[in-house]
């Protein structure tokens, strides 16, 4: 089958389509990850998205369930050079094609990504249509110019009601935004009792909890538009440990008082430079977003910066000056990408441990 992806400037692509046969209107987003498109396609903050890879070989070591950020498919769409059909990995349950086919996410391979990625940098930020069905390019220009893209997709992807991950350690209540299954993970290796809490989850009902820290999660959107959540969290600041992660980390942000904004492309891959001015060392990340915190704006609330992009010096990392409050832009769990910067979750545990000690 054909496939199509017509940007709203004019620029449109023609290619090979695979996965489900379908059509969806979206952001048109990069990632530069040279592995990790299952993690990538199952991560809720890629809600309302399509992605290509730069990375031309996508596909080739299959797809293994366990590998999964979620129990379902976020993204659009799925944009690539080349779909591998015949993966080789000694875990590999699958091909990449049938996980779409089976969670409903149509694709396009066979198409120049170099230049898909130039035109998303030149331009910034784009609404797409990606089609691999038998539609007019008129149809399909119609139903791009008809679409509003959303932007308050966290409301929408994390759980419903709340959830126990029981534990024997600290009680952290996870505000969930859209949260990554490695997230969770990394608390459960170091012993933790989790509940996942709605966005729309009251002060009161969490405090029932009897949490020792709260961590805020991941997600997709606009960091703005989350006005209840950012509420929540201005509630908690004074009263228990905080770590925000990504989306967390721009709500953070706001409840101090600080602004965010939307960045010309955002940064999507494994393999980001960040600065640890704490630590005096510099780390590989892995990095997922498209909007950024306005350094200025949390300084004069009382945040001191803790890291710092090295590509472009945009603030990945920030703590309160006297309060167990911390966050950071990027993703410290990794998968996919390095895992070099979990001591960040080393250091909300122990954030936890000594408020409990002044108790």
């Amino acid at each position: 089958m054909k496939g199509t992806l017509l940007f709203e400037d004019g620029s449109i692509y023609r290619g090979k389509g695979f996965g489900r046969s379908g059509t969806a209107v979206g952001e048109m987003v990069f990632n530069t990850s040279i592995t990790g498109y299952q993690e990538i396609l199952t991560d809720p903050s890629y809600a309302g998205q399509i992605v290509t890879m730069t990375y031309p070989l996508i596909g080739n070591y299959g797809i293994s369930l366990r590998e999964s950020e979620s129990e379902g498919i976020y993204a659009r769409g799925m944009v690539v050079k080349s779909i591998s059909q015949h993966p080789s990995h000694y875990s590999s349950e699958s091909t990449l094609e049938h996980m779409m086919q089976q969670l409903g996410l149509p694709g396009i391979a066979e198409v120049d990504t170099r230049s898909i990625t130039k035109r998303i940098r030149e331009v910034g930020a784009i609404k797409a249509v990606i089609s691999n069905e038998e539609i007019a390019e008129e149809t399909l220009r119609q139903l791009l110019e008809g679409t509003t893209l959303e932007e308050d997709w966290m409301k929408e992807v994390g759980v419903s009601k709340p959830k126990h991950i029981p534990g024997e350690g600290c009680r952290v209540a996870v505000l969930d935004l859209g949260v990554k299954a490695n997230i969770l993970e990394a608390l459960k290796i170091r012993g933790c009792d989790i509940m996942l809490f709605p966005y729309n989850t009251s002060f009161d009902e969490m405090k029932s909890y009897e949490l020792d820290g709260l961590l805020i999660s991941n997600g997709p959107g606009n960091p703005a538009e989350a006005v209840t959540g950012i509420e929540l969290i201005r509630q908690w600041l004074k009263e228990r440990p905080i770590f925000g992660i990504c989306m967390g980390h721009q709500l953070l942000a706001h409840a101090v008082g600080g602004n965010t904004f939307k960045m010309k492309y955002g940064h999507r891959g494994g393999n980001h430079g960040v600065y640890d001015q704490l630590k005096k060392k510099a780390y590989i990340t892995s990095q997922n977003h498209g909007y950024v915190v306005d350094a200025e704006s949390v300084i004069k609330k009382g945040m001191m910066i803790t890291h710092t992009n090295l590509n472009d010096d945009s603030l990945e990392g920030m703590q309160h000056e006297f309060l167990p409050v911390f966050s950071v832009q990027f993703h410290p769990e990794g998968s996919p990408g390095p895992q070099d910067t979990e001591y960040l979750f080393d250091q909300f545990i122990e954030n936890m441990k000594e408020r409990k000690k002044c108790l």
